[in-house]
């Protein structure tokens, strides 16, 4: 507004329908808000060795008014340090930060672990801590990359992300939990593909 910017309802009727289909279902199928969230988390290394970790999310979707998650911590949805690298964190921040997971894995990398370990090393024994003390854990992300460009991931669930740079055009990879406290990666197929397209651009009764 003070910059003049126009003053824009950003709610389209898409959005507008799901939302109100989801209150259909939280009142029929006994649903909570932790029954669905995303976030986007990007870290980012420039020619002059400088870097960046960003987040951006719509919050849990249905949550309750005056919760905040992991997204705007820093250690937690989010952490970088330009001489070591960065993590980013998607999934559920009640259980993220309770890990700090972020600031873990570049604390791990600043001891000389690859992204890749590092993000193996603080995610899955986190989960089974999660899970001895609560009995479950949430669903949970985190990307990671160090100051020379090499990158890591570690989930709990089937998470796509999307890497590239100078020389690689951007690709979309899928990871999956691997054996043993290791992440599987593949890239995506054509098929999962065109099964994403045409789930998020179906109509919305």
């Amino acid at each position: 507004m003070q910059n003049n910017f126009e003053i824009v309802n950003m709610l389209t009727l898409r959005a507008k329908k799901i939302w109100l289909n989801r209150l259909a279902e939280m009142r029929e199928k006994n649903l909570n808000p932790y029954d669905g969230h995303d976030t986007v988390g990007a870290i980012t290394l420039d020619k002059q060795g400088s870097m960046a970790a960003a987040t951006s999310t719509s919050g849990l979707f249905m949550k309750k008014a005056g919760r905040i998650g992991d997204s705007p911590l820093s250690g937690s949805g989010f952490y970088v340090d330009s001489e070591i690298g960065g993590a980013a964190a998607t999934g559920l921040g009640e259980d993220i930060m309770k890990g700090c997971l972020s600031y873990e894995i570049v604390r791990l990398m600043g001891e000389g672990k690859s992204p890749q370990q590092a993000c193996d090393q603080a995610v899955y024994p986190f989960i089974e801590k999660l899970k001895k003390r609560y009995g479950k854990a949430g669903e949970f992300s985190l990307v990671a990359m160090n100051h020379n460009g090499e990158w890591g991931v570690a989930t709990n669930v089937e998470f796509t992300f999307s890497v590239g740079n100078e020389t690689k055009a951007p690709r979309i990879l899928m990871a999956n939990p691997g054996p043993d406290h290791t992440t599987s990666i593949a890239p995506i197929t054509q098929e999962w593909l065109d099964a994403y397209e045409k789930r998020i651009k179906a109509p919305i009764n």
